[in-house]
């Protein structure tokens, strides 16, 4: 897969059924940019682990292999009493965090399944329910170290729930629950733990996978009906992109990671700050000020042609300057419907007459759009590939011959 995506978020690769094995696969690079964008963008840290979940139940469960120390088992545990520096590190989030439970005795068996730039992301089983109802088995878990220095993305955290906290909506990944790991000092983040990202399944097109128009569709109305949500609100996202968007077990896709998140007012939309990355930004982004209530419905578009290719528009290019503004031409555009191009067609419109979401929703390419079993069959599929991945390469570690 070209795209080396951000390793902010990590992907859940998880089914609430099923767990994984990690895979180290070659990818071919991008080209290293010649960027002076106000972007922090480190191209070689632009890579994140993808994460390949299968099988859970067939294995009775996670093994804590590589589990956070505070999640081995342990003695009865009293209520936290948190350190004073660990109080005062954690203060900007004691309106969000849940300092009634100790989350050892809520979550175990863990299994890492990613690797963030502020911690790590497990795989967990949910022991006790926190509000003693029906829920998830498996959870996903962030673990964030603490330290007594504090941490700038601790603020980061705290404006993004601050922003997120009434944002309730079926296709927007939200932190559930907050708590503190007093043996570790850590923070540990619960949220829905989800299947995979459609990076995830781009990555896997090299082996195979084909991504059709039905399936895509059913990706782009989702993150419209999002999109649409999140605009009555006011929020930008801006930092839409494949690896940011999570698919669960259920086929239902979610949007992930508001850290770029901002909201603004419908009368006086402007920013000027550029965010996410350059191969899903708009061209009004990369030239200055521009209508961040906008800029999401580009990057929806960047990302149905990044499905339709396998690789994020203009990856080939090594000059900023000369990314149009138009995508370019797919490659073999006669496999797709026209409803498929004039919908990329509008995503790529100038801002001033770039359609809303709910505009969008309304095109024939999104009413046409497939059922959940497409996106339920392409999911299987990867799971497929992925085992015959995980026999080869286990099969080759072997030293002996791979006849699959």
């Amino acid at each position: 897969m070209s795209p080396r995506p951000s390793p902010r978020v990590a992907t859940f690769a998880a089914a609430e059924e099923g767990y994984s094995v990690r895979l180290q696969k070659g990818k071919s690079e991008l080209p290293e940019l010649n960027l002076d964008l106000g972007l922090d963008l480190d191209l070689d840290a632009l890579r994140r682990p993808s994460i390949l979940i299968q099988d859970i139940i067939a294995t009775g469960g996670l093994s804590d292999h590589n589990a956070p120390l505070s999640a081995r088992s342990s003695p009865i545990t009293p209520a936290p009493q948190y350190p004073g520096w660990v109080s005062e590190v954690v203060a900007p989030l004691s309106d969000f965090i849940d300092q009634t439970l100790d989350p050892r005795t809520l979550f175990g068996e863990f299994r890492e399944i990613g690797e963030g730039e502020s911690g790590s992301v497990y795989a967990a089983r949910v022991l006790v329910s926190e509000r003693r109802v029906a829920g998830p088995s498996f959870v996903a878990i962030k673990n964030v170290p603490l330290l007594p220095s504090g941490s700038p993305k601790l603020i980061d955290l705290q404006r993004e729930l601050s922003l997120m906290r009434d944002v309730t909506h079926p296709n927007i990944l939200s932190m559930e629950e907050l708590f503190v790991d007093v043996v570790e000092d850590a923070l540990w983040i619960k949220m829905e733990l989800m299947e995979r990202s459609l990076a995830d399944i781009i990555m896997l097109v090299e082996e195979g996978i084909a991504v059709e128009e039905g399936p895509i569709a059913r990706f782009a109305c989702d993150v419209l009906h999002a999109l649409s949500h999140l605009q009555l609100l006011g929020i930008a996202h801006r930092d839409l992109r494949s690896d940011n968007l999570l698919v669960n077990s259920e086929g239902v896709v979610k949007i992930a990671d508001f850290s770029s998140a901002v909201r603004v007012s419908r009368n006086k939309p402007t920013r000027s700050d550029p965010a996410g990355v350059i191969y899903w930004q708009p061209p009004e982004m990369r030239q200055g000020t521009y209508n961040a209530l906008k800029v999401d419905v580009w990057s929806l578009g960047a990302t149905v042609w990044e499905l339709a290719q396998a690789e994020p528009p203009f990856s080939n290019t090594t000059d900023p300057g000369q990314m149009a503004d138009r995508w370019p031409p797919l490659l073999q555009p006669e496999i797709y419907s026209r409803s498929f191009h004039d919908f990329l067609h509008l995503c790529s419109q100038p801002s001033s007459s770039r359609p809303t979401p709910d505009e969008l929703l309304k095109t024939p390419f999104i009413r046409s759009a497939g059922g959940r079993p497409t996106v339920l069959q392409l999911l299987a599929e990867c799971r497929s590939v992925e085992e015959r991945l995980s026999r080869r390469q286990s099969t080759d570690s072997d030293g002996t011959v791979s006849l699959s």
